[in-house]
């Protein structure tokens, strides 16, 4: 069971107590009420009033004569009011003390894991484009943390086991705490483009080596963006359009594409690949490496080390170490040729 779920139990199980507590309290003051209409004959306020200073024995005295059995009656009244006065308050106070303590523990355990990453990416904004990459980079076990202002995103955030800061994004601050000096790249999506521009800047004078990928919805910010520090600029209204263009035009082109990378359940995939110095391909061309025949898997493109791009590479060329090549092919071939050309 993960934290949130045992988290939840012990919740369920003081609101259960509570509940109890009040349900019995609510039964000795109908009880109460009851009885001292039917052994005293009382109206009902009165009955009600006398249940009430009874049980919280504020000792205001009793508001008419009572009789000797009504006396029997508030002995019993007293002695079952209090101790299910005192169960109830003691189950509440029970549950503020146990969600205290449980708020302090687990901030604690969330500084010490954003403390312990490295090498990891860190997202500023969780809208509706943050969310669905801090799920795509979570679901391909890279580590990420999530910066962002909205007190509402924590519960999506710890229902996912992703670290996050409830801050503000563009402070020099809140990046030191949350390891820009130790984190591999940054994405800057907050919905402003100005926020985004500033972090860029923030961030690449914090660490000179960072990757950093912005979002900006004018086609004019881009360019700032690109001077401001950021690797690569993403316009995801630009985008977006020319995909419903194109999904008119080439519809065809348009569902191969997203089978192999937007559908999860096919298991055609395409992926790259990075040729490390240990594969026994480096140095090999393409038609001796025997991938095709091997693993099955097409080649579409290699990105050499300059990041010059060869788009269907010929079979003389030459596979080297440090190319990425961009592989079409089913999952379990795609995971045997990352080992060859890994070296493992």
């Amino acid at each position: 069971m993960t934290r949130k779920g045992i988290d939840d139990t012990i919740s369920s199980r003081g609101s259960i107590k509570i509940m109890r507590g009040v349900m019995m309290l609510a039964m000795v003051l109908l009880i109460g009420t009851i009885g001292y209409m039917v052994i005293e004959e009382w109206q009902l306020l009165d009955a009600l009033y006398m249940t009430v200073i009874t049980i919280t024995t504020v000792g205001y005295g009793e508001i008419r004569q009572v009789s000797e059995p009504g006396r029997i009656f508030t002995i019993f009244i007293i002695f079952a009011g209090m101790g299910i006065l005192g169960y109830t308050f003691g189950m509440v106070a029970q549950a503020m003390v146990e969600f205290h303590v449980r708020s302090i523990l687990g901030r604690r355990k969330l500084g010490l894991k954003i403390k312990s990453l490295k090498d990891h990416y860190i997202m500023c904004g969780y809208g509706r484009i943050g969310r669905i990459i801090a799920q795509e980079l979570n679901s391909n076990k890279i580590p990420v943390i999530v910066i962002d202002q909205n007190p509402d995103s924590k519960e999506a955030l710890e229902n996912q086991d992703i670290p996050y800061i409830i801050d503000d994004a563009t402070s020099e601050d809140v990046l030191i705490e949350a390891g820009i000096e130790r984190a591999k790249g940054l994405i800057a999506v907050v919905e402003s483009d100005a926020d985004n521009l500033f972090i860029t800047m923030t961030a690449r004078g914090l660490n000179s080596d960072l990757y950093i990928l912005a979002r900006a919805d004018e086609e004019q910010t881009q360019k700032k963006l690109l001077r401001g520090g950021a690797d690569r600029v993403v316009l995801p209204y630009l985008i977006g359009g020319h995909k419903m263009a194109q999904t008119i035009v080439k519809p065809a082109v348009t569902d191969f594409l997203e089978l192999t990378v937007h559908n999860k359940d096919i298991e055609l995939k395409l992926e790259e690949l990075l040729v490390g110095k240990g594969s026994r391909l480096n140095g090999v061309t393409l038609v001796d490496s025997g991938i095709r025949q091997e693993t099955n898997i097409i080649i579409l493109a290699i990105r050499k080390k300059d990041g010059e791009m060869s788009f269907n590479p010929s079979s003389q060329t030459r596979i080297e170490s440090g190319d990425t090549l961009i592989s079409l092919g089913y999952s379990d071939d795609l995971e045997r040729l990352s080992k060859m050309l890994s070296g493992n």
